[in-house]
């Protein structure tokens, strides 16, 4: 009796043990469907979120999911932020500048004129106080929200130009398509600026709409076949040094995931950053060298420009610290650290060669 009885406990605290378990070993599957700001065939634009939804399924062995909507799809890419917010999809892939218009400072977590290359952002984001701030920003603001930065653009180009830009007043009265922070710029300079959708340029310039553009790097340009229209290419891109791409993620969503789901997304969206500014890094090169053969002319600014560019953008950055509580706490913390890694970059680096 009494050996039966010790025998029907022992197998008590088994399935009790078994039961507590199970959810540690067998947590719930999630499918994160994902809308996207930019398509799949622009490379690096695209093509980042792919790479992740590809080494997420694989990194979970088939536990975290993602499947990729093109933008229009399911949600047009300005309706992201909302949709994520509001759990009418579960996440959604953009970049913080679309929402300036409803968050004046979620451009400085996107692209900031004469900001931060990408390893000083990446710097500030994951060593500073650039992700807490960028959490707190969405919070605030009362989005329902988590947000990961997964992806990184190296510098882009600062425009594509019908006429030599020679002096600040040759940029009075052109309509141009410029996208975030660096348009306020552009609008001091007399510039009438818009922004719209990559697929709509290549037509708007076509047609007249515009006279002028920027996008995005040279490789991504020429794929829209913007050289083919405009022939003027100038560089540096002052106004996207570097520009960080977000994933979201309903925070219910977010919060339903085990901490071994979550920690496989925020790795695979740490390494997205590696792979993403590699990849851009490796197609410009190329491009640029069959410019001439292709009537492009690459420009570089003057110091002339170049110094009313950031005359400008300064005068832009203390109007909105002005107007907004949020983007002052934000660009005074990251200007505070780039003082401090002002001593690092000017001691640490060859100066750069430039081809004439």
């Amino acid at each position: 009796m009494k050996t039966i009885k010790s025998v029907l406990i022992s197998a008590a605290v088994a399935g009790v043990v078994a039961t507590m378990a199970l959810p540690a070993i067998a947590a719930d599957k999630v499918l994160l469907k994902t809308p996207i700001a930019f398509g799949t065939n622009l490379p690096a634009l695209g093509t980042t979120i792919v790479w992740v939804a590809d080494h997420l399924n694989k990194i979970s062995d088939g536990n975290v999911r993602m499947k990729i909507y093109e933008p229009g799809k399911l949600v047009s890419p300005p309706e992201i932020l909302d949709a994520v917010s509001s759990g009418k999809v579960n996440s959604g892939y953009a970049i913080s500048g679309y929402w300036q218009g409803k968050i004046p400072a979620a451009s400085l977590f996107s692209a900031v004129p004469f900001g931060p290359e990408a390893g000083e952002y990446m710097a500030w984001m994951y060593y500073g106080n650039g992700m807490s701030l960028y959490q707190e920003m969405y919070d605030t603001a009362g989005y329902n929200v988590k947000v990961l930065p997964c992806a990184i653009l190296s510098p882009e180009t600062s425009g594509w130009f019908a006429k030599p830009i020679d002096k600040p007043e040759d940029l009075q009265g052109l309509n141009m398509r410029f996208y975030g922070l660096g348009a306020a710029v552009m609008e001091k300079l007399g510039v009438s600026t818009v922004q719209i959708p990559g697929g709509e340029i290549f037509g708007a310039l076509e047609k007249g709409a515009i006279d002028a553009t920027e996008f995005s790097q040279p490789a991504i340009d020429t794929r829209l076949g913007l050289n083919k229209i405009v022939k003027y290419n100038y560089f540096p891109g002052w106004h996207q040094q570097a520009t960080i791409f977000e994933l979201l993620i309903n925070k219910d969503t977010w919060g339903g995931m085990s901490e071994g789901q979550q920690a496989q997304v925020e790795t695979t969206c740490m390494a997205s950053m590696t792979n993403s500014v590699a990849e851009g890094e490796a197609m410009q090169f190329p491009v640029m060298a069959d410019a001439k053969k292709n009537g492009v002319e690459i420009r570089y600014w003057s110091d002339t420009m170049l110094e009313t560019f950031e005359e400008k953008w300064l005068e832009v950055a203390s109007e909105k610290s002005a107007e907004d509580p949020f983007f002052k706490k934000v660009w005074d913390d990251l200007s505070t650290f780039r003082s401090g890694y002002d001593l690092w970059e000017a001691n640490a680096f060859l100066p750069r060669s430039r081809a004439e």
